[in-house]
């Protein structure tokens, strides 16, 4: 039958208006050869992954000016070139394709009879189907601990999902590296450390090149705060460089004696800024010469102890905590395949259930690095330290009002997160699965609202962590595919890499690219307001590393003022005199007579704004003690005060109060001596 003309122009219309509905509905379709949008590439290499994700990517800020985004503060893109470069197999990239990067390591062929640290990650005997592109039959899997997540067209759709800052931690352990049977590189941790960086730029440019050159991609490694907002108002992903291995520098130490200086720290930090890094782990797994390391539990802590005595010739020694806080149960589970490494009749010890702390902490060139990271306003990650050596990092960090820290994987003391907030630090949690990951986000809730900030995800892909497994197809709420991003401007569908296709419900997280379903999981079981929180985590942060950027140390205003005391400790060979702790010397202190009820008196010599007072105690301490401030040095107002002092380094910060005169008053000693400060400083910010 002939359709009139005017019938065939109305189906048309009719017909274009559906269309614009559905393009409304679903979002622009991947590739369009007329316009294929600043977010697809000019030439994707073919066969390639999928990204599953239509949709252009947001751009610039908020109402408020500020950016949006997910971060992932915790991501290892290039662990396949650590560790001797045999222990996580698969690639991120590949110039030969896809089939290139995503295959096993030679010696999992034909069946994963020797894939060693396969089976002792995850278990069993360790067999699998080795083969990846394009069938993905066994890998890579939520519990399969060796093989690679992290490919960029998976990263790739992490972006797409919301995700605007990730930070890549460049990791390797030389001991395990040395005792794992299969390697082709050395083992020297800084070697590896410089590969990966590199490896990173190459990815870059590889990236680069898909978009028509340098620049143009969507990954982009920024090295300071102004540079990733510009990138995330742009819609791309801003990537940090960061390092999270056990020596770095060559910082080992063997038999407690440190096999590095302070000149080798200053090399390291500064070899390490030129690459881009700008966060860090000081220690990792093993007590260096740096720091005392936060245990790992069961047969892994038991494998790790292994590690530390084969590297410095000391197990981890443990003690009973003396706050509240307090280490990782120690592993005391058997691991026989690390404990047959150790010489014969050396054995694995055992420990007290009552001492869960690392007797060791930051050394003197442990709290030598700190510092030396502020100088350099890089930024210092606390997971991983023992509880006494997070507690003295803090205390240093506290008393220069340095914004500078980061949790970023759930591996501090969980008590300790006001003290990260107070600072200005940032917090993000390790990706576990949604319930627990959402029930921990609203144990602190209270606390962002109180300080304004957002929360990241750490999730540790190809770190041999394990991550979130299925919650199973008969959950009564599952993330049903498609679904909207969390700005509502993209369409995720489920992710298909060759003839396989992920769905996190039966899946778990089993790559980078299922990140946007965990999110969305995340909203279905805990709520919009987890996931709000998590899409201002770019925006907190950016604010963190603008933070230490801007730093600058304060003018002490008791450096050198003039100061009495109720009494000082009388000794024929040393002063222990008032002004000794305003000397600006370390080495120096005054010393009260051995009585309660003794102070220390500042006279700054003008008013001056006081906001904050550092007290840098001696062994014999105050346990109670407060801070008073006067205009006149008669009449005293106390601004700050605690019972619970633990010596060492302290920051009394409060409102600040206009006073000439400045009084530390000991109430109650920490020890059977009086009270000894080697230096007290004074500032107004």
């Amino acid at each position: 039958m002939t359709r009139h003309p005017h019938h065939r122009l109305r189906h048309l219309a009719v017909l274009s208006f559906l269309l614009t509905v559905v393009a409304m509905v679903l979002g622009p379709a991947p590739s369009s050869a007329a316009d294929p949008g600043w977010w697809n590439p000019v030439a994707r290499p073919a066969p390639d992954s999928d990204i599953n994700v239509t949709g252009e990517p947001f751009k610039g800020t908020d109402a408020q000016g500020k950016v949006r985004g997910f971060v992932d503060a915790h991501d290892h893109l290039m662990s396949n070139e650590g560790f001797g470069g045999r222990l996580i197999c698969g690639k991120p990239f590949s110039d030969l394709g896809v089939a290139d990067a995503l295959k096993d390591c030679p010696e999992h062929y034909p069946d994963g009879s020797l894939a060693v640290f396969d089976f002792i990650t995850k278990g069993g005997d360790g067999r699998h189907d080795p083969d990846g592109w394009p069938t993905f039959k066994d890998w890579p899997a939520h519990d399969s601990l060796t093989h690679q997540q992290n490919y960029y067209a998976w990263v790739e759709r992490a972006w797409r999902g919301g995700q605007r800052v990730l930070v890549n931690d460049l990791v390797t352990n030389g001991v395990i590296c040395s005792v794992y049977f299969f390697k082709d590189r050395s083992c020297d941790e800084m070697t590896a450390i410089r590969l990966e960086a590199r490896k990173t730029y190459d990815m870059q440019a590889y990236i680069d090149k898909m978009y028509g050159g340098p620049g143009k991609g969507w990954f982009r490694i920024v090295t300071d705060s102004a540079q990733a907002r510009e990138v995330v108002q742009q819609g791309k992903l801003a990537v940090v460089l960061g390092v999270e291995t056990s020596e770095p520098f060559g910082c080992k130490q063997i038999l407690d004696i440190a096999q590095c200086s302070e000149a080798d720290v200053d090399r390291g930090l500064d070899e390490l800024h030129q690459l881009g890094v700008r966060s860090m782990f000081l220690c990792h797994k093993f007590d260096n010469a740096l720091c005392g390391v936060r245990f790992d539990q069961g047969a892994l802590g038991t494998a790790i102890n292994v590690g530390q005595f084969l590297s410095t010739g000391t197990f981890w020694q443990t003690e009973k905590c003396t706050g509240p806080q307090h280490d990782n149960p120690i592993g005391i589970a058997a691991a026989p395949a690390a404990q047959k490494e150790l010489p014969a009749g050396v054995s694995v010890p055992s420990y007290a259930a009552d001492a869960r702390c690392n007797t060791r902490g930051l050394t003197g060139l442990g709290e030598y690095a700190v510092r030396g990271m502020m100088k350099r306003k890089m930024m210092l990650e606390i997971d991983h330290m023992s509880v006494k050596a997070a507690g003295q990092a803090f205390d240093i960090l506290e008393s220069e009002s340095y914004p500078g820290v980061i949790s970023s994987h759930s591996w501090m003391d969980l008590d300790w997160t006001e003290r990260v907030y107070r600072l200005g630090g940032f917090i993000a949690q390790y990706m576990s699965g949604a319930e627990a990951f959402s029930a921990e986000a609203k144990r602190t809730d209270a606390l962002r609202d109180k300080y304004g900030v957002g929360y990241g995800y750490g999730t540790d892909m190809n770190g041999v962590g394990g991550w979130p497994g299925p919650r199973g197809a008969d959950t009564p709420n599952p993330v049903r595919y498609p679904f909207r991003s969390t700005d509502g401007g993209s369409v995720i569908d489920k992710q298909t890499t060759g003839v396989r296709t992920w769905d996190l419900n039966t899946d778990g997280a089993s790559h980078y690219g299922l990140v946007p379903d965990w999110i969305e999981d995340v909203r279905l079981v805990g709520g919009q307001g987890v996931v709000d929180d998590l899409f201002k985590g770019a925006e907190s942060y950016l604010t963190t590393w603008g933070g230490s950027e801007k730093h600058r140390a304060g003018v002490n205003l008791a450096a050198g003022a003039s100061a009495s005391a109720s009494s000082a400790e009388w000794n024929p060979f040393t002063s222990y005199a008032p002004g000794r702790a305003v000397d600006g010397n370390g080495g120096s202190r005054w010393a009260s007579d051995w009585s309660d009820d003794q102070w220390l008196r500042i006279d700054l010599g003008s008013p001056s704004l006081v906001k904050r007072v550092t007290l840098d105690w001696e062994r014999a301490y105050g346990k109670a003690y407060r801070v008073e401030l006067s205009a006149d040095g008669t009449n005293w107002q106390s601004v700050w005060s605690t019972a619970a002092g633990d010596g060492g380094l302290d920051t009394a910060l409060f409102t600040g109060v206009p006073a000439r005169y400045v009084r530390v008053h000991g109430v109650q000693r920490g020890t059977q001596w009086g009270y000894s400060l080697h230096e007290v400083g004074v500032y107004s910010s």
